[in-house]
């Protein structure tokens, strides 16, 4: 595998190692611990030193995958200084609040301003091991990933350049689902992206989607699973609706761990799982084997 680095193991600092750190300290010379020093693994429980997750976020003692920004992931796929960020929304877009809905103008307006975004999804183009791509992540700390007309708009927008360009088209999905402030206008966007991704599909293009936590609703239920190749996160939650839902639905008791990407990886809904580490050579060589051309406008069948 092209240009793939193992991480390397965990060694927890011994008891004399930990004496020796000297934490920072105040203006009123009070030791004190920075904000984001430490992290607590969701998985194992384990409190972590921020700088041991790395760039991937991963948990040196059980693998965890964490969730992370949309700007991060993109640190870790793209190749530095060739992605290219299109398809923003215009002010008017961005502000769009088709019902009225109660305190959703200001979600919004908050969601963006802690995130720096315009929407859920940051799309555009770059490359992958010299591989021009057109690529989208969705990005679960706005307003969690969810699907409204603006999301809708750009990943549609995403596979009609890519398919205009003759351009593959990578997608990292995190998403709640559909956005139940814009109601049936956010369903519409199932439809909408989907036939942008057929006729995608139609001009003989490549078209993986990474699915990573959590993958749910109505974007699972479209765009998420109509790849080619469809990857997953090691544990990542996969599914339409919640458990609790499901089980009061039909009356029966659930399989612990059913929605997660093993249990889909083993029931054939997904075709691999990749650690986030290697995502970035796995992808450059699915291109490579799909025909994809470094540079070209257009593989050759």
């Amino acid at each position: 595998m092209m240009g793939l680095k193992r991480r390397k193991a965990y060694i927890p600092m011994q008891e004399d190692d930990q004496s020796k750190q000297k934490l920072p300290k105040d203006p009123n010379n009070q030791a004190f611990v920075p904000d984001g020093m430490w992290q607590k693994c969701p998985q194992c429980h384990q409190t972590i030193l921020t700088d041991d997750l790395g760039a991937e976020k991963i948990c040196p003692h059980c693998q965890y995958h964490f969730r992370i920004s949309s700007s991060e992931r993109l640190a870790n796929i793209i190749d530095k200084g060739t992605f290219v960020e299109m398809f923003q929304l215009k002010e008017t877009e961005k502000e769009s609040d088709p019902l009225n809905f109660p305190s959703y103008a200001e979600k919004k307006a908050k969601a963006r301003t802690n995130t720096g975004l315009d929407e859920a999804v940051v799309t555009g183009v770059g490359e992958i091991f010299g591989y021009r791509t057109a690529i989208g992540v969705m990005d679960s700390f706005f307003m969690m990933g969810s699907m409204g007309t603006g999301l809708g708009k750009k990943v549609a927008a995403l596979f009609t350049y890519a398919t205009e360009h003759g351009l593959p088209v990578v997608i990292f999905t995190a998403s709640g689902g559909a956005r139940m402030q814009e109601g049936t206008l956010s369903l519409m966007q199932m439809a909408k992206v989907s036939i942008a991704v057929q006729k995608h599909s139609q001009a003989g293009l490549l078209y993986i989607p990474v699915l990573t936590d959590p993958t749910t609703g109505g974007v699972t239920a479209s765009f998420a699973m109509e790849g080619d190749i469809t990857i997953a996160e090691p544990g990542a939650l996969i599914g339409f609706a919640g458990k609790r839902v499901i089980e009061q639905t039909i009356r029966q008791q659930l399989p612990e761990g059913f929605q997660t990407a093993e249990h889909q990886l083993h029931h054939g809904f997904i075709d691999m799982i990749v650690e986030r580490w290697k995502q970035k050579v796995v992808i450059a060589e699915l291109m490579q084997l799909h025909g994809v051309r470094k540079g070209a406008r257009h593989f050759e069948n």
